[in-house]
């Protein structure tokens, strides 16, 4: 099989192993991904979605991925971060703790993953994807209490693994995903309305 390499996986564990100091810097992290940046970032910001998470976190994580996903919209080449964004810096048990949680799920993915599809994973099919992590990332910043950020999660997280896997397969399945979760968040958006209404 034509699988890229290192994989998703390896990546992701390379990262946290490089890393010994217990405040890790956001631009070191995307200094790490090298030219996979895009997809591994957009991965790292959807896979805390789909954990158990502090409050405020979805929020971050989709102002971040609307700034990520506009740079694929616009055409970039490499990721480009605010000095004052690059600067920041997190724990490094937050990283091992999105990491740890999730290798199990890529490693499994990565079992059933190859490229395919290419046209999915074009310079030209970038301007759509970017799109859709935008409107992705918009929708993690709805204020919808409980499990409303994990179907964009999920879509994210797709969506980011198609991408550094250049599975197209994947990439159509993140496609109808975000089209779920888009569907989802606005009929739980409509009853957290029909609710306000009802109380007033």
């Amino acid at each position: 099989m034509d699988h890229r390499s290192p994989r998703t996986s390896e990546l992701l564990s390379a990262i946290v192993t490089a890393h010994s100091a217990e405040r890790i810097g956001v631009g070191e992290v995307v200094h790490a991904l090298r030219n996979r940046a895009f997809g591994l970032s957009i991965l790292l910001l959807g896979l805390p979605n789909c954990l158990p998470m502090p409050p405020g976190i979805p929020v971050i994580c989709g102002v971040l991925l609307c700034l990520v996903g506009g740079q694929m919209l616009i055409g970039r080449d490499e990721l480009w971060l605010p000095r004052w964004l690059a600067a920041r810096t997190f724990s490094r048990s937050l990283l091992e703790k999105i990491v740890g949680g999730a290798l199990k799920w890529i490693r499994r993915f990565e079992g059933y993953s190859r490229p395919r599809l290419p046209y999915f994973s074009s310079y030209s099919a970038r301007f759509v994807l970017g799109g859709l992590v935008v409107l992705l990332g918009l929708l993690l910043l709805l204020p919808i209490p409980i499990f409303g950020n994990l179907p964009p999660g999920i879509a994210v997280c797709i969506l980011a693994l198609g991408l550094v896997e250049r599975d197209g397969v994947f990439i159509c399945a993140g496609i109808v995903a975000t089209l779920i979760s888009l569907g989802v968040m606005g009929l739980l958006s409509w009853m957290l309305y029909q609710g306000a209404l009802a109380v007033i």
